[in-house]
Formats: structure tokens, C-alpha cells, sequence
């Protein structure tokens, strides 16, 4: 691959990360509405904004034919249903979390994640650590423990995220089809439940079909679209460099989101938190640096 597809790949994935590091600043934009209906809000307007890309990529029959490929294969379809709960159940808890004032946790999570995404591929692929990968995952276990001895609380929201977000990894890396094809299936799968959930037992809604509530149903419009696009962008990022690239650039989006916390939103950063932060990043050295190695071992061969 040439240098120049290389730049628009490290390009779009960094912008990837970027937007989806802004996102609380959304998200905040909507604190008087629940969760939940952002949630449902989210689920069907992605799903509409997908069929738009799909005909604007020219992806329709090969969306049509994956649907009727996972008709006719009760496990691929079970598998996709799966990772389609688990991102909700992710979007949800993040969207919770910035909206009652945990977004440094949620941070947390996300840079947590890629250490999750290890420990499963162990678990579940037969993956082996070294030695130097190994000491990382130990010590920002010792970091989460750390917090949950002296702050007194298991950080769940972070652990909800980094968990949901690496099952849901694990899932699609089986998958053969593309990301585009992949959220609209999946918001397919979810749309039906987000409806009735919308239409039946919502009781209290905030967006209705009065004027008053046009603004708050034009931002739930477009958290479809700002979901959609971090998403194609990296589709079109992380194909063009090579993985390890991928696993640097991917704690932008954490960053971003901590120092969102901090100086924007004032949340506050207690002594154990920061001795957590602390062995996470640490770990995160520890980690990246073997796979830096590991890459250029592979490259010397």
C-alpha cells in the first residue's frame, strides 16, 4: 500500500476517534431526555440514515443477500442478533453515563478496552500473551482493584463498556461482511423492539409531534448520522493502515472524553481514580510498546 492511502487511513481513523471522543458533547445536549428514548431515538434514525448509505454505496443487494444468508443460517443470524444487543446495551450505558455526570468512568472504560479485547481473545480464540502483555494485564487489574478498596465502589460502568464493546468485537471479527452491512442489519434487528418501546411504553416522551419538541427530535434525528459516520470513517481508515496503528490511534477517543470530564464538565477526580488512570495508562505503555516489537520482529523476518 502507498504512502499516500497510509495518510488518509491513519487521516480517517483519527478522525474516527475524534468524533467518537466528542460525542458527550452531544449527548449533553440532551441530558432532559431519558436515556432510553435517546437510545430507541438512536437505534431507528441509524437505521434509516444506513439504508441512505447503503444506497448511496451501492450496497443494497449485497445487504439483501446477507439478510437472506443469515435466513437461512440460524447460527450467523443468533451471533449478529447478539452483537446487536451487546452494542445497544453499550450505547446505552455510555449515553447514561455522560448524562449523570460519570464521564471520567466511561473514559475509563475505553481505555480499558483494548486489555478486555486481550483477555477474551485468550479466553475464547487460544491467543497467548507475552510475558511484557501479561505484566500490563496484571497491572491494571491491581489498578481497578486499587480504586474499589479506597473509593469504596466497583467502577461498573466501566467495565459494562469495555466488556459490552469487547464481546462485541470478539462477535464481528467472525463476521465476513462490511461494517456499512453490518450496522444495518444489526439496527434492523433492533429497530422493531426501539419502536414499540417508543410507541407503548415510553410514558412520559419528551419528543412529540408538537412544535415545542422539534429541536429535541431534530438532535435525536442526527444522533443517527453521527453514529453512522465515525463508524464508515473508520471502515475506510483501518483498512488503508496496518492493526497496530489502529490500537494506537484508538485511545484518542478516551482522551478526549477524560479531558472533556475534567475541564469542560468539572467532574471530579478523586485519589483513587487517578491512582487507577494511572495503571491503566501504564499498562497501556506496557502493551503497546510489545506490539511495537512484536511488529518490528515480524518486519526484520
Amino acid at each position: 500500500m502507498n504512502e499516500q492511502q497510509q495518510s488518509k487511513g491513519v487521516l480517517y481513523t483519527a478522525a474516527s476517534f475524534t468524533l467518537w471522543g466528542l460525542f458527550p458533547l452531544y449527548w449533553k445536549l440532551m441530558e432532559h431526555i431519558s436515556s432510553g428514548e435517546i437510545l430507541a431515538h438512536r437505534i431507528v434514525w441509524s437505521f434509516v440514515f444506513m439504508c441512505g448509505i447503503l444506497l448511496y454505496i451501492k450496497q443494497v443487494r449485497p445487504a439483501i443477500q446477507t439478510v437472506k444468508g443469515l435466513m437461512m443460517d440460524g447460527k450467523a443470524l443468533f451471533s449478529l442478533l447478539l452483537s446487536a444487543i451487546l452494542i445497544s446495551v453499550n450505547w446505552y450505558v455510555y449515553i447514561w453515563a455522560v448524562n449523570h455526570h460519570l464521564m471520567l468512568e466511561a473514559s475509563l472504560g475505553y481505555y480499558i478496552n483494548p486489555l478486555v479485547s486481550v483477555l477474551l481473545g485468550i479466553i475464547f480464540l487460544k491467543e497467548r500473551l507475552n510475558k511484557i502483555q501479561t505484566t500490563a494485564i496484571l497491572i491494571a487489574a491491581a489498578g481497578v482493584m486499587i480504586s474499589t478498596v479506597q473509593y469504596g465502589s466497583f467502577p461498573v460502568v466501566a467495565f459494562l463498556l469495555a466488556f459490552s464493546f469487547g464481546f462485541y468485537g470478539l462477535i464481528k471479527k467472525r463476521m465476513r461482511f462490511t461494517s456499512a452491512i453490518g450496522l444495518t442489519i444489526e439496527t434492523l434487528l433492533l429497530a422493531p423492539a426501539a419502536l414499540i418501546y417508543l410507541l407503548f411504553f415510553l410514558k412520559e416522551p419528551v419528543v412529540t409531534m408538537q412544535p415545542g419538541s422539534f429541536g429535541s427530535l431534530g438532535l435525536l434525528f442526527f444522533a443517527g448520522v453521527f453514529t453512522a459516520v465515525p463508524l464508515l470513517l473508520f471502515s475506510e481508515g483501518a483498512k488503508r493502515i496496518p492493526l497496530y496503528q489502529v490500537g494506537i490511534l484508538q485511545y484518542i477517543a478516551p482522551t478526549i472524553t477524560l479531558f472533556l470530564g475534567l475541564f469542560v464538565y468539572h467532574e471530579h477526580l478523586s485519589s483513587a481514580k487517578i491512582v487507577t488512570f494511572l495503571c491503566i495508562w501504564l499498562a497501556i505503555l506496557l502493551f503497546t510498546t510489545s506490539q511495537l516489537r512484536m511488529k518490528k520482529t515480524a518486519n526484520s523476518h
